[in-house]
């Protein structure tokens, strides 16, 4: 199961190299900078714009990639409308535990069984046990936004080219899976079943916010300008 740790894991020393890094020829920008993180914490410069243009473009980035792939998240997120900031801290988990090894395959660390399509997920239900079941469903979700929201375009391109389902189809599964994960009591357990509905219910939002991280960062030059253009459109409100 992801859960929404990166927050928790920043530091002092973090959140003054981001002080370091955005009043950098500015005296002045840097003391208010430090007034802001003293009176309203380092949330406040994680939501700065300034900050993530610093932490792209600035060449002595000191920062671990969770703290950047945070702030991708965040802001991104704050583009879209959602606001909390318990699910940029989940959505930016999920990406950076699925960039490790094989882990977007695999229902958890500890799990050695690889799952590379949904269906296949959907077909494991039928024998799992009520925690089994949890998190295939949460994998499944996670599955459905990571594939939906970094890589659009090779989802569009095997729609194309194979007739395999459109990203449509992984918005509805991915919220689908995350509303029922939310409703189990291995959910309750941990406390996350109002994250996991909250999830589920801003799944459209999140995809296209991680559609402009993957667009704006991760490979700005690839893909179709106008299929962007409509999935930035189709990502503004709720699955259509």
């Amino acid at each position: 199961m992801i859960l929404p740790t990166i927050r928790a894991s920043f530091g002092r020393s973090d959140a003054l190299h981001l002080v370091d890094l955005v009043g950098r020829g500015d005296p002045e920008l840097r003391a208010s900078s430090r007034a802001r993180l003293e009176s309203e914490g380092v949330d406040s410069l994680l939501d700065d714009p300034r900050v993530l243009n610093a932490l792209l473009t600035d060449p002595e980035v000191a920062a671990p990639p969770s703290l950047i792939f945070y702030v991708l998240v965040r802001q991104a997120l704050l583009e879209v409308g959602v606001d909390d900031r318990g699910t940029a801290d989940f959505v930016a988990s999920l990406v950076v535990a699925f960039g490790n090894a094989r882990r977007a395959y695999r229902i958890s660390d500890r799990d050695e069984e690889e799952f590379h399509y949904l269906v296949d997920m959907v077909a494991g239900l039928d024998r799992a046990g009520e925690r089994r079941a949890f998190l295939l469903r949460s994998h499944l979700g996670n599955f459905s936004l990571w594939l939906a929201g970094l890589f659009p375009d090779f989802l569009e391109a095997r729609t194309r080219r194979r007739g395999a389902p459109p990203i449509e189809y992984y918005e509805r599964m991915g919220m689908m899976s995350y509303q029922l994960a939310s409703e189990s009591r291995a959910a309750r357990d941990l406390g996350v079943e109002a994250l996991l509905e909250g999830v589920s219910r801003d799944f459209g939002r999140l995809r296209g916010a991680l559609n402009r991280v993957s667009d704006r960062y991760l490979w700005p030059h690839g893909g179709d300008p106008v299929g962007r253009l409509l999935r930035e459109v189709g990502g503004r409100g709720e699955v259509r």
